[in-house]
């Protein structure tokens, strides 16, 4: 009884509410790594400092009075960062880890000037696309839904999920497109793109752009949730992007463009989940750090040690099949 007791004080609604919110806002993260990384086949290490310039951007917009904008700043934001990454591969003979690390290394700058030269900032008494819900919730439903829905919190995370379902929506239908068609077979084979008369510069840059646009929304979005800006809080976030999505198509696996977006975010949600139960049993927070580690590595080794596992039970399987031919 008093192990059930202490597990249902672990999984609590409020944990898996607090997980499914940030799970869905870094899940934009993870779409963008998808879209760079699985299906350009390119390593963007900018993805750091794009999250924090979403952030940065997105909070001195809100400060100045426009919430809804500030996404938008975002995003225009992300795409130039996008643009200078893809320019310094496409058009400088930049090696695309290297031009990741350029890009990451003067957005730092770019970043703190965003922040007015001072490295966080606080929303605390501004407006932003949450409490612009919340209050039209207020004002324009009844007693039932203010309950539901801003008393206990949950119009927040159908906020995220509708923006995140519209984001992914509308990559899906994107890549199903001429142009979308022809930024997966840049990555597939690059070589026969340009046999193709396809400009894989041009695809390229799309891609960057549009990855760097959806990463620095994720940042916008997380602005104004925690309201309040830190100038190292993309740190370390392309290696947990990586993890989710990793995650994501190890479990749900791989199939339609939809599936495999599906299966991004979920593996979002499910990272977000396992860290915060990691703080429910209060693991201490220097370990935190150590804990994202092995979460990482566990999920990259996984699909390796799961292809391991099924070769070594298909030879066993084989050896005892021919002991028992040998024996009849």
């Amino acid at each position: 009884m008093a192990w059930r007791k202490k597990m249902g004080s672990i999984f609590t609604i409020s944990i898996l509410q607090s997980a499914l919110e940030l799970g869905f806002i870094y899940s934009l993260v993870v779409l963008a790594l998808f879209v760079s990384f699985s299906i350009l086949n390119i390593a963007d290490l900018s993805t750091d400092g794009c999250f924090t310039l979403g952030c940065a951007v997105a909070a001195s917009v809100t400060i100045s009075g426009h919430p809804i904008l500030a996404l938008f700043m975002a995003m225009g934001a992300g795409i130039i960062s996008g643009f200078i990454t893809a320019f310094l591969q496409t058009r400088m003979g930049v090696e695309s880890i290297l031009a990741g690390i350029i890009v990451n290394t003067g957005l730092y700058t770019i970043n703190i000037a965003a922040m007015g030269f001072s490295s966080n900032m606080n929303l605390f008494k501004c407006d932003s696309i949450f409490t612009l819900v919340r209050d039209f919730i207020q004002n324009h439903m009844g007693a039932g839904a203010v309950e539901i829905l801003v008393r206990k919190g949950w119009y927040k995370l159908i906020l995220v999920a509708v923006i995140v379902i519209i984001v992914s929506v509308l990559l899906s239908g994107f890549l199903g497109t001429r142009l979308g068609l022809s930024i997966r077979a840049t990555g597939d084979n690059d070589a026969m793109v340009k046999a193709s008369s396809i400009n894989p510069k041009f695809t390229i840059t799309v891609g960057l752009c549009l990855s760097s646009a959806m990463t620095a929304l994720s940042g916008g979005l997380l602005a104004q949730y925690q309201k309040s800006c830190d100038i190292n809080l993309g740190t370390g976030m392309v290696t947990i992007a990586l993890a989710s999505l990793i995650i994501g198509e190890t479990l749900v696996g791989k199939g339609t463009m939809l599936r495999r977006i599906i299966g991004v975010v979920f593996g979002s949600c499910l990272y977000r989940f396992i860290v915060a139960i990691a703080i429910r049993i209060n693991v201490p927070a220097e370990c935190l750090k150590l804990v994202s580690a092995i979460i990482v590595a566990v999920a990259i080794a996984f699909p390796y040690i799961k292809e391991k596992a099924k070769f070594a039970k298909h030879k066993y399987a084989e050896i005892a099949r021919r002991k028992k031919e040998g024996a009849v």
